[in-house]
């Protein structure tokens, strides 16, 4: 099937702050160098956040990732749970046309979309609220009919039934997804044969936490707790959380592993307030070399961006922070011996300072000069935390 951009694209699109904070700790999650890997989850956030793709909301992703235009635009038209149009403002209805669905009454399910939405898929409701689309297998075939509406699948349908489900949505309710026959889950239409004892919940158990929740069809906007990637927030003596930085904290007592993906993450002091012998966030000596100078902030001016240099991305900006180290000046100051320490102590990303020449990268640019890579992030060809 070929799909293509909308004809009628908005001239922008931008991440709401809740939306930009969540999708950043998205990228933080993969190693410097592979943030290309967050495509699907921040094309799906920004689907989440206007309902569908525009063009603009795929190259604003795109340029977030440090990837060429057209990449993302690959990704979101091979897969098909990217909508490349608008959809209704209540919910995008998707009915399952595949084999047990179509036995069971699938045809009776896209009349009746056909009738209360729009005459063919993909047209949004003369009032805005709904749209609709016929899908393949939605992996619920012992429940079929059925149609995935918002987050929830709505199974055991009739054509009845459906139009009784739109007209609730539509003046703002939010019908109890699951069978709709009276099923507890996809036991035998006779009921079940076994495990017949010891069942005394109502509602299984993806029916009831939809049903808690109690919003079936309203979409992700990064207010929901769970959803926001709880790792990056930290809470005060009160209790309360506060948004912590956008790069993820290496976690005492489980070091990253050499792809510098940490097993845990753990909030970390900020900058301004680190000490030159910050405990115990501090990673302790690990006997090799001498460890050099600090500071326990940025001078007047604030601190040099030292993802300029190459092999410094987000993660290891952070943890040179911590270790008290925010100007390239320090940095090319390095002696051998104390080149040596701080390799030691990079966790999880040991020897990457010899490895990648910090010292020398971090004098020229000290020195006011660039380098290749500097040269490449002022460009902005390489993703930038910032």
């Amino acid at each position: 099937m070929l799909r293509r951009l909308h004809h009628d694209q908005p001239e922008s699109f931008a991440f709401t702050p809740a939306n930009m904070d969540w999708a950043e700790a998205q990228i933080s999650k993969y190693p410097e160098g592979r943030q290309a890997s967050a495509i699907i989850p921040l094309l799906w956030r920004a689907q989440e956040q206007e309902g569908w793709l525009s063009r603009p909301a795929i190259e604003y992703v795109a340029d977030m990732l440090g990837m060429a235009h057209i990449r993302a635009l690959e990704v979101a038209t091979f897969y098909f749970m990217f909508q490349l149009q608008p959809v209704g403002s209540v919910a995008h209805v998707q009915i399952c046309g595949t084999t047990s669905c179509m036995i069971c009454g699938a045809g009776e399910l896209m009349e009746v979309c056909k009738a209360k939405i729009a005459a063919k898929p993909h047209e949004v409701s003369a009032d805005g609220k709904f749209s609709w689309e016929e899908v393949e297998c939605l992996g619920a075939c012992s429940n079929a009919p059925m149609a995935q509406i918002g987050k929830d699948y709505y199974e055991d349908l009739t054509g009845e039934k459906l139009a009784e489900i739109l007209d609730a949505m539509a003046a703002g309710k939010v019908p109890a997804p699951g069978p709709q026959n009276g099923r507890f889950g996809s036991e035998p239409l006779g009921g079940p044969v076994v495990l017949t004892e010891g069942k005394d919940e109502e509602l299984n158990a993806s029916v009831a936490l939809a049903t808690a929740i109690g919003d079936t069809v309203k979409r992700i906007d990064g207010t929901e707790v769970p959803l926001r990637a709880p790792w990056r927030d930290r809470s005060d003596e009160k209790g309360d959380a506060t948004p912590d930085t956008h790069a993820p904290k290496l976690s005492e007592g489980e070091p990253a592993d050499e792809t510098g993906i940490d097993k845990r993450e753990a909030p970390v002091t900020p900058a301004a307030e680190v000490k030159s012998d910050p405990e115990p966030a501090e990673p302790q000596p690990l006997g090799e070399g001498r460890k050099p100078e600090t500071l326990s902030a940025p001078r007047e001016g604030g601190a040099d961006d030292l993802k300029k240099i190459k092999g410094v991305g987000p993660k290891l900006e952070e943890l040179l922070h911590r270790l008290g180290f925010f100007h390239f000046g320090q940095i090319a100051a390095w002696t051998e011996e104390e080149l040596a320490w701080v390799d030691a102590n990079l966790e999880g990303f040991k020897g990457r300072a010899s490895r990648d020449a910090w010292v020398a990268q971090a004098r020229t640019l000290a020195e006011g000069g660039e380098t290749e890579f500097s040269a490449r992030v002022e460009k902005g060809e390489v993703y930038d935390d910032d």
